[in-house]
């Protein structure tokens, strides 16, 4: 591809899709069919590049109406939003949902991830593979998690068109894989969400009380089962009354780091440059992780309501909501309930009639893990590739668009509503001392029921894996996600803590608990790990974009030998994995080798 202005001139299809987020363009110089007199004017150039951030969503308008980017496409949508091609190029090439090569109208993706690998993913892709061939129209992805955990194995359908059609396959059959990716409108609808938490309706739920009780597509009922009393609360606070709240609550963030979250929103509202953001990063791409989509499909208006206040308490008037681009009915829901919200006055220029303004936005992403790292994903927004910056400065000095913003996920989000609507003193009530509040646990693999739990913070892995059934004899507990770490299936009184899960030498992340019986081939799953790693590093580090390479090499070898052999290549695992931890610019890098340290050490995965 050329990767300067050429002479390659977009179709129809394509020029429509891009016009349909632009407008029409004004001048030659963008693209418009008139006389090539006005070329010698570039008009409106710093209006052009101050919207370099609806490059994303430009690359999204075109390969979701074509299924894949084209030279002239992109030269198009280069010259309206003055990007130079080659950086455009660099950017729709990062993601893994684009293609800037053609290929069938028609793609599915086929997880291959740990829950998947463990219920036969294997299996469902040889089949689907064999009956989807060359001229079926469909070309079949091996895809890294889609964050369908609770049903796996899982694949994912998209056809490309005015609209795009999605359609899900979860649990999959190769029967049922294969309907979804010729006539995505035939296939069965999703289940509710309210099937992805066992406990739906129990008393004493906090964070999942209103999925399957209310119907998400309803405002009305939202309001009638307790919606926006949060909102309302906040406006007698106060800002500095919020945060307050939030600080005495202990809310800790639930995305892996642990933040405290009060310290995130204090240090983003004092800062005196404006405008302040918020970002709400749901953009859930660890293996494992679904409970941000339950809960944005099942209870999406929680999560309007829960931005507004973050956004109150900080000073902002624009929040993003960056959503995972796997996720099509987690898009439906949230955009219909922010549409909703507009509508009855609850986003807009006078929020409740109380003179505040606040408005939101959905950025979607296209498949990057690296992107779930806040600063990659500000990168993601802003039009540039979703590459870590390094730190300081923090994003609460300096973050979306360079102006101080406060980035959470969805989980860390709605615990602000119980905090507020019940006090600070009575949700630091709930767990423990240093780890305050409920968490969401997804529990995957094999166990009888997975979903999404809620407990409070305190509660040991043997009773959370009680609450989910094991089906048979356990061989290994994965905390965290690919990069969390290992256990032995007798550590079962592992407080799920924080503090609990450090003393353990193992860490909690975002929640993940997957287990694995012994039918299941830990080698393979170690692989497995590091071939996600491999992909998903972003390459600009030399410490994460060489080590995970020898970290898959290392492990491929050591499947192959035994003995003074597998010996060396262990010792050089751990010399490499020491370099990643210590030496790369983010936590991919930093927690590439946790997974694979844990199963060396405490499972003797190789003995």
């Amino acid at each position: 591809m050329d990767l300067h202005f050429g002479d390659s001139k977009p179709s129809d299809e394509e020029r429509a899709a891009v016009d349909a987020l632009l407008g029409p363009p004004e001048s030659s110089w963008e693209g418009a069919d008139r006389s090539d007199a006005d070329l010698r004017w570039a008009r409106g150039g710093r209006a052009a590049r101050d919207r370099r951030d609806l490059l994303l969503p430009g690359l999204h308008a075109v390969n979701d109406r074509i299924g894949w980017i084209s030279e002239g496409a992109l030269d198009y949508l280069c010259r309206r939003l003055t990007v130079p091609p080659a950086e455009a190029y660099g950017v729709a090439t990062f993601y893994a949902m684009f293609a800037v090569k053609p290929r069938p109208a028609t793609v599915l993706h086929v997880c291959t991830d740990l829950a998947c690998v463990s219920a036969g993913a294997a299996e469902l892709c040889a089949g689907v593979e064999a009956r989807l061939g060359p001229g079926s129209g469909v070309e079949v992805t091996r895809s890294p998690c889609l964050g369908l955990c609770e049903r796996a194995p899982a694949a994912l359908a998209v056809r490309a068109g005015d609209p795009v059609r999605t359609a899900v396959s979860a649990p999959a059959t190769v029967e049922a894989a294969v309907l979804a990716a010729s006539a995505p409108d035939s296939a069965p609808e999703e289940p509710s969400a309210a099937l992805a938490v066992p406990q739906a309706g129990q008393d004493g739920l906090v964070l999942l009380r209103r999925v399957g009780v209310v119907d998400p597509a309803s405002l009305d009922d939202y309001r009638a089962h307790g919606g926006y009393a949060a909102l309302r609360r906040a406006f007698e606070l106060g800002p500095a009354g919020v945060i307050r709240e939030v600080t005495d609550a202990g809310l800790a963030g639930r995305g892996g780091a642990a933040f405290p979250t009060g310290r995130k929103w204090q240090a983003t509202a004092s800062r005196p440059d404006h405008p302040h953001y918020v970002v709400c990063n749901a953009d859930e791409s660890e293996p494992g992780t679904f409970k941000d989509r339950v809960i944005m499909e099942g209870d999406p208006y929680a999560l309007v309501e829960s931005m507004t206040i973050a956004a109150y308490a900080v000073g902002a008037h624009q929040g993003y909501l960056y959503l995972r681009g796997e996720y099509p009915r987690a898009l439906e829901r949230m955009s219909h309930a922010i549409e909703q919200a507009r509508a009855r006055g609850l986003l807009g220029d006078d929020v409740l009639g109380q003179g505040y303004a606040f408005d939101i936005e959905i950025r979607r992403g296209a498949g990057a893990y690296i992107c779930g790292e806040e600063t990659a994903l500000f990168n993601s927004i802003e039009g540039y590739r979703g590459e870590p910056r390094s730190k300081p400065p923090f994003p609460v000095e300096k973050g979306l668009f360079g102006r101080p913003t406060a980035e959470n996920n969805v989980e860390t989000l709605v615990n602000v509503l119980p905090i507020l609507t019940t006090g600070a003193q009575a949700y630091a009530a709930i767990g423990t001392a240093k780890s305050t509040g409920p968490k969401l646990f997804c529990v995957s693999g094999s166990v009888d029921r997975p979903g999404v739990y809620e407990l409070p913070f305190g509660a040991t892995l043997g009773e959370l894996l009680e609450l989910a059934g094991v089906r048979r004899q356990l061989r290994a507990v994965l905390l965290g996600g690919a990069a969390g770490g290992f256990v032995r299936p007798d550590e079962r009184d592992i407080p799920l803590t924080f503090e609990g899960t450090r003393q353990a030498g193992t860490t909690l992340g975002s929640g993940v608990v997957m287990a694995f019986d012994d039918t299941v081939p830990l080698p393979r799953l170690l692989l497995r790990i590091a071939e996600f790693f491999r992909d998903e590093s972003c390459g600009q580090c030399v410490p994460c974009r060489v080590g995970t390479v020898r970290q898959e090499e290392a492990l491929h070898r050591i499947v192959a030998r035994t003995g003074a052999a597998a010996a060396d290549d262990i010792a050089l695992l751990r010399e490499v994995g020491r370099a990643m931890r210590d030496a790369s610019i983010c936590g991919l890098g930093q927690t590439a080798w946790n997974a694979v340290e844990s199963a060396i050490d405490r499972l003797g995965a190789y003995e």
